[in-house]
């Protein structure tokens, strides 16, 4: 992935930056390999500073007021000072590694919809500093967080959209300010009595943990309530876990019991070995229609395009 951008900041005649990325898709606790190709112009500069960043876009509440804005949430530097004579071309190696918390952008290599990550290049000369155009970087389930959407699949659920939120989770590990949720209807015996269900990974070096919430409906003579279920797992362990049997299992209990916190579960949990076709299973070898096929019971199509076009940006 390439993008090229005059650097207006620096006016007429200053130095222009290409962003290399060896690959557009990653993993979340992965690494992102490229160059940083940075060409003078027509006169001598000093470079203060060259970084990358991830940015992506979070839902935000103001009051009574929603909306949206493009966040920086990590940052590395590629050089420091350095001085770039007229017409001289530096290319600039970088290793950029991904947070552990960083959302899923894509599923099987389609755009997850309502999602969009990208790395920016950042350049500062003197008092300047001109944050560049976006590369667009897709970022894959890890293989645990693969089977919990593949149960998810196999019990009928429906993809509804995805978002990032504002806060932080309470009683979980939380680096980043802001957490995703992956929202599905429930399976078709629940309608009526279960409004959707929203999934939330969250990431770590040493394990995964897995939130669900239901939506409730409410009843003649009672309000809908949002009911809780959490799971704690090491890497390992969440991915040899019966996430169908789990999922299942909550969703009855949801399906029964009154809201509240609840099924907040750790270590492992077993499994009989058998698997249904799930995601995987109907994705390979399936022809997606042009930009959205069903995955699994998923709905998964392009990603929405100029997501941070007139966003307000935030540190």
């Amino acid at each position: 992935m390439v993008f090229k951008k005059l650097l207006g900041a620096f006016g007429i005649g200053g130095p222009s930056v290409d962003t290399v990325l060896h690959q557009d898709h990653v993993r979340p606790g992965g690494t992102v390999t490229g160059e940083v190709r940075i060409e003078g112009g027509s006169q001598d500069v000093v470079i203060e500073r060259v970084a990358l960043g991830l940015v992506t876009c979070v839902e935000t509440e103001h009051g009574d007021r929603e909306g949206s804005a493009g966040v920086e949430f990590h940052q590395v530097d590629v050089s420091g000072r350095l001085e770039l004579a007229a017409s001289e071309s530096r290319v600039l190696p970088f290793e950029l590694a991904v947070p552990w918390e960083t959302p899923v952008t894509a599923v099987f290599g389609q755009p997850m919809p309502g999602m969009a990550l990208g790395v920016r290049t950042e350049l500062a000369v003197a008092k300047a500093v001109d944050k560049g155009d976006l590369d667009p970087l897709l970022v894959e389930p890890l293989p645990a967080q693969q089977r919990v959407l593949d149960a998810f699949g196999e019990l009928g659920f429906q993809f509804k959209g995805a978002d990032l939120e504002h806060g932080v989770l309470h009683g979980v590990a939380q680096r980043l300010p802001f957490f995703q949720e992956i929202e599905f209807f429930p399976p078709e015996q629940y309608a009526g009595r279960i409004n959707e269900v929203e999934l939330t990974f969250v990431a770590g070096a040493e394990g995964l943990t897995v939130v669900l919430e239901a939506d409730k409906r409410g009843g003649f003579l009672s309000s809908g309530q949002d009911v809780f279920g959490r799971y704690e797992f090491s890497h390992q362990d969440a991915l040899e876990a019966d996430w169908t049997r789990l999922v299942a299992d909550w969703l009855e209990q949801v399906a029964q019991r009154r809201g509240g916190m609840f099924g907040d579960h750790h270590g492992h949990h077993g499994h009989d070995g058998h698997r249904g076709p799930g995601m995987g299973g109907m994705v390979a070898g399936a022809a997606l229609g042009a930009g959205a096929g069903i995955v699994g019971g998923m709905l998964i199509g392009e990603a929405v395009e100029e997501v941070f076009e007139g966003e307000e940006e935030e540190g």
